[in-house]
């Protein structure tokens, strides 16, 4: 297998900032903003215990796993049921968590044959609203599609899985993106762009799961970029590191969605790895090690401030955030 798959993440992210004309990285501000940080929440990054099913060994593999094979639907979630005080992902884990406490992982076999119905169940959902129908539908085929890869190639085993990578998360990558939700790589002019948002978050939440042990032990864990979403780019727009056209500024704001795979939406995504990782350039030059990870969770939950809730971000419906 290649053994440069993040790095081509790094440098495609990097071709599309310096081309990108809808979405600009204010390249002034990066050492101010750097200095700002609350670094000790970038270096010591932990998984929700309320959310997430943590302490039960190869379980919590199956939990993270399963987990990230459905992380996405930003673009839907303004129609999700949540739950109080709860934004998307965490209704989604909780109830994740909750259906693992009550019944234990789902099997290869399970999530081979889940139909909608069963995650309109497990998420508690309504089927009649018809973007959280579809929402649900694309969670069912996640799931299918995981139970058919674990056990054509893993004798079902969620830990195989893991442990076919060898403890690399360049590699486990690879395994992910083997799977067509996985795959999270567009097309930017005659440049391919790969982000592979939840197949390194992947290997970043089994790593916080089990403390760099383990199924959470990855020797290559700080060579992964931030997980390209709608709210790193969205708190990076807010506090003015990203500056975003007129145009597609007022579209986001109108609650437009931006189509997959266009400009727009590639450059927003290619900007904030690209910002990041030069943030965390300036922040080792001043003797920080901080890695892309953990600046990703630093500023993913400081989007869950109100403050950054009040503004509108971009939603795109895509399987890939």
């Amino acid at each position: 297998m290649k053994s440069n798959t993040i790095e081509d993440v790094r440098t495609a992210c990097q071709v599309v900032a310096e081309r990108a004309i809808h979405v600009r990285i204010n390249y002034g501000l990066i050492p101010h903003f750097a200095s700002s940080l609350a670094i000790q929440e970038a270096i010591y990054p932990e998984l929700d215990p309320q959310s997430h099913y943590l302490d039960h060994g190869n379980d919590t593999v199956a939990f993270i796993v399963t987990l990230d094979s459905i992380n996405f639907g930003s673009g839907y979630f303004p129609h999700l049921h949540k739950r109080p005080d709860m934004s998307g992902y965490f209704t989604v884990a909780s109830s994740l968590n909750d259906y693992f406490k009550k019944h234990g992982p789902i099997s290869a076999n399970e999530l081979r044959s889940m139909t909608i119905e069963d995650c309109a169940k497990i998420f508690n959902q309504d089927l009649n609203n018809r973007p959280v129908n579809d929402l649900m539908q694309l969670f069912a085929t996640a799931l299918n599609d995981l139970g058919r890869y674990l056990l054509e190639n893993f004798n079902g085993s969620f830990v195989n899985l893991v442990e076919s990578a060898s403890s690399s998360a360049d590699r486990l990558v690879q395994l992910l993106i083997k799977m067509p939700y996985f795959k999270d790589v567009e097309s930017y002019d005659n440049l391919k762009v790969p982000f592979y948002k939840r197949a390194q978050l992947t290997a970043a939440d089994l790593s916080l799961a089990f403390n760099g042990t383990g199924p959470g032990h990855f020797n290559d864990l700080d060579r992964l970029t931030i997980f390209a979403d709608n709210l790193v780019p969205h708190v990076l727009r807010v506090d003015e590191i990203l500056f975003y056209e007129k145009n597609l500024l007022n579209r986001i704001d109108a609650g437009n969605l931006i189509p997959t795979g266009s400009h727009e939406e590639i450059e927003i995504r290619a900007c904030a790895v690209h910002a990041v990782e030069l943030l965390k350039e300036e922040l080792r030059k001043a003797g920080h090690f901080v890695t892309s990870l953990g600046l990703d969770f630093l500023l993913w939950n400081r989007g869950q401030q109100p403050h950054y809730k009040r503004i509108p971000r971009h939603r795109t419906r895509t399987v890939f955030y």
